[in-house]
């Protein structure tokens, strides 16, 4: 700490009968008032918006309690939280206790979501901690009589060079700090880190592995009820008639609540709420409408419905001649996330106050969406994060969470726990949207390309709380809040237009984003967005503009590639798969390559892969994949790794299964017999990742990258094997057979 920096101790924050430790930084330069004052840079990542470091660092004499806000999905980012957190502040990884998303006691930090826990969270607590321990030291060499750079930190304490120890928590229990983070912080060398960049075992796992209570499904509390929600059998339906008299009869029923379109039931034991909600379903008597497009006319279905057109991108070059064009439309199905565990939440209202613990990705605005629901004031309603069985964006947590908290307010005092059914979850949750592509491009005479036009038709790709509206819920209640009007995400992140603008350089650019407002089916955020689709398209495209340059596809792909960082990805995932132009794959079998850079200001991925096709069914097996990710600083490589083939072995499911069904009226698709995802037997028998690690350079986030490069490699593979271009999601067996046959 160098001497501009003063320590300004006020104040003491009790909790828990502990004394925690509140953090302030201060320059003293700063304090000068009568110098001119520039625009103060913000701080980065997260502390933007929470920059005191209390917010993310808590120390007593017990030990150090570092918060986030937001979730562990399954993705590894509680582990590498941990990691940085324990790096910058020299203490054991097994010391530091980790708090995640809870509205009470955690940062704002909105959705976990868009591949950005790392770039926001990841980067505010490596700053955080960094100036956490700058403080340390200053505190120490004030007590010592030692220069601040006579001091070094190890395993949780600041020593002097005879070896005297003082421990956090010496230094922190009389002397209490507090001032906000400072722009800019004295972060450790990246040759020195001992637990950044080091595979540690994440910490979710075991509880998931061994039976452990891991998830909010396997939550049990002291006294608690069960309640199972009646969901009408279609979009808009109307509860005409409902006799409860013989369910609340039934043994172990607690109540029955119905609040116009809502209906459910609470029980003491759960098998028993299930029995009377299949009796108080059988029931129930409804009014339908059919209002459900043709689902065997996507294309049309999307392109004819009104929309907001926007250029996003264009560039022009009149130099650059087109001589050959071709072009070609692409399309994805409604498809849902499929978790394993349908949504659950648990709820209880005591003195006036409701505490839900859910699996929602955003505990502040799913707070804000149900707390309007009951019309209770936000600071009266408390969201805790636990963690769900599977998915990642919105499916049925938020809707679950405000079932429990309408639910837990008939019943004061006791908790109540609410579990959907599979056939609940995939009926009503929020869909990832459907979506129409057209592409038209041009070669040279040298054949690279000369123009690009991008078109692309979707809704919006979220419709998450923040507003009550949001909520099945609150839509059912006899006082029904209104769904909220869709709005196309912004650029540069985006949504329906996310990688809809190529990464390559090409002379002539035309990309037009054609938003739709009306949904025909309920939708919401899915994993990687729009992106999933836009880089399915590009890449498969890239490959059909190979092939009529008479080029090989990675040396094509390379040739249109200015970022270096993204040629790299592209050559090192050709070496580790052992891509050779001109090479040809074994009978049945075919090669594919794909590439893309998330939202084209995250990670870059590259896929290649190997398909085989059965000829005579059609059926498609991914053999093998190897990939290669640059996502700046890697925390904990084998998470990185975990997150890349997790998001091959999806985007496998999502390009060769998925696809909601519907008929006029209600959604068909409601089990796994109806809605086939990726079985054990399908998952590939290699599948290789190799990490481009930039030390020093910023987190990009992971968890989105993988899912377009992985569907075109996929695709372009299957196009290899066959000899035919399929361009409408899922690529089924029955597809890829009748275009063998045709």
């Amino acid at each position: 700490m160098n001497a501009a920096v003063i320590i300004d101790r006020r104040r003491v924050l009790a909790g828990g009968g502990a004394l925690i430790v509140s953090f302030s930084l201060g320059s003293a330069l700063a304090q000068q008032q009568d110098a001119p004052q520039a625009a103060a840079p913000s701080p980065p990542g997260s502390l933007k918006t929470s920059p005191y470091l209390d917010a993310w660092i808590r120390i007593d004499a017990d030990g150090v309690e570092v918060f986030t806000g937001k979730a562990e999905l399954g993705q590894g980012f509680k582990t590498a939280f941990q990691q940085i957190a324990a790096e910058e502040l020299d203490i054991a990884f097994e010391s530091l206790k980790v708090t995640t998303a809870d509205t009470r006691l955690t940062a704002n930090e909105g959705y976990t979501a868009g591949s950005n826990s790392m770039k926001d969270s990841g980067t505010a607590i490596q700053n955080a901690a960094a100036q956490v321990r700058a403080l340390l030291i200053a505190e120490a060499a004030r007590r010592l009589g030692l220069s601040a750079e006579s001091l070094r930190t190890a395993d949780g304490a600041v020593i002097a060079p005879d070896g005297k120890r003082l421990s956090y928590g010496e230094l922190v229990a009389v002397d209490m700090l507090h001032v906000q983070a400072q722009p800019d912080s004295k972060l450790k060398d990246p040759a020195t880190f001992k637990v950044i960049g080091r595979p540690v075992p994440r910490v979710d796992i075991p509880a998931k592995v061994t039976g452990g209570e891991a998830y909010v499904q396997d939550m049990r509390l002291p006294g608690m009820l069960h309640a199972r929600v009646v969901r009408p059998p279609s979009y808009g339906a109307e509860l005409t008639e409902c006799d409860t008299a013989a369910v609340g009869k039934l043994p172990g029923v607690v109540k029955v609540v119905r609040d116009g379109n809502f209906l459910a039931v609470v029980a003491e034991k759960e098998f028993q709420s299930i029995k009377a909600m299949n009796a108080l379903a059988a029931a129930a008597k409804w009014k339908e409408t059919a209002r459900l497009p043709k689902q065997d006319d996507l294309v049309n279905v999307l392109t004819s419905l009104p929309s907001q057109d926007t250029t996003i991108f264009e560039r022009s070059n009149a130099a650059v001649a087109a001589h050959r064009t071709i072009e070609a439309t692409y399309t994805r199905p409604y498809q849902a996330h499929g978790s394993i565990g349908p949504s659950c939440a648990v709820a209880q209202f005591v003195d006036g106050a409701m505490t839900v613990w859910t699996h929602t990705q955003g505990v502040y605005p799913d707070r804000q969406g149900i707390a309007e629901m009951l019309r209770m004031p936000p600071a009266n309603v408390r969201l805790i994060h636990v963690d769900g069985s599977g998915c990642y964006g919105h499916n049925g947590a938020d809707d679950a969470a405000a079932d429990a908290a309408l639910i837990a307010r008939a019943l004061p005092g006791r908790p109540v726990r609410v579990h959907w059914t599979r056939e609940q979850e995939h009926a009503w949750e929020p869909y990832g949207p459907a979506m129409v592509t057209k592409l038209k491009a041009s070669l040279d005479g040298n054949g690279k390309i000369a123009d690009w036009n991008f078109d692309v038709w979707s809704n919006t790709h979220s419709m998450r709380p923040g507003g009550a509206g949001s909520m099945l819920a609150a839509q059912h209640m006899a006082q029904p809040f209104a769904v909220p009007a869709p709005r196309p995400l912004p650029l540069p992140e985006g949504g329906g237009d996310r990688n809809a603008i190529p990464f390559y350089n090409f002379p002539n650019t035309r990309v037009v984003h054609h938003f739709i407002s009306a949904m025909p089916l309920r939708i919401s955020a899915m994993r990687a967005l729009g992106a999933y689709h836009n880089v399915f398209s590009i890449e498969s495209f890239i490959d059909e503009l190979a092939i009529l340059a008479g080029a090989d596809p990675v040396e094509f792909r390379l040739k249109h590639l200015d970022d270096q960082r993204g040629r790299d990805v592209i050559e090192k995932a050709a070496q580790a798969f052992g891509w050779k132009p001109d090479q040809k794959p074994p009978p049945d079998r075919g090669y594919g390559f794909a590439f893309a850079r998330y939202k084209n200001l995250a990670a870059y991925c590259a896929v290649a892969s190997e398909v085989e096709v059965n000829r005579e069914t059609g059926r498609p097996r991914l053999v093998r994949a190897a990939a290669a990710v640059d996502s700046g600083q890697v925390v904990n490589p084998d998470g990185l790794i975990n997150q890349i083939e997790g998001a091959i072995v999806q985007s496998m499911s999502w390009t060769l299964y998925e696809s909601v069904t519907f008929d006029d009226t209600r959604i068909t698709s409601i089990d796994w017999q109806t809605y086939p995802i990726l079985r054990f037997s399908s998952v590939p028998e290699s599948i290789e990742v190799h990490i481009i690690d930039r030390p020093g350079q910023p987190f990009l986030g992971s968890g989105e990258t993988g899912q377009g490069p992985a569907a075109a490699s996929i695709a372009n593979a299957v196009a290899n094997a066959t000899g035919k271009r399929l361009r409408n999601l899922p690529l089924t067996r029955k597809r890829i057979k009748e275009a063998i046959d045709a």
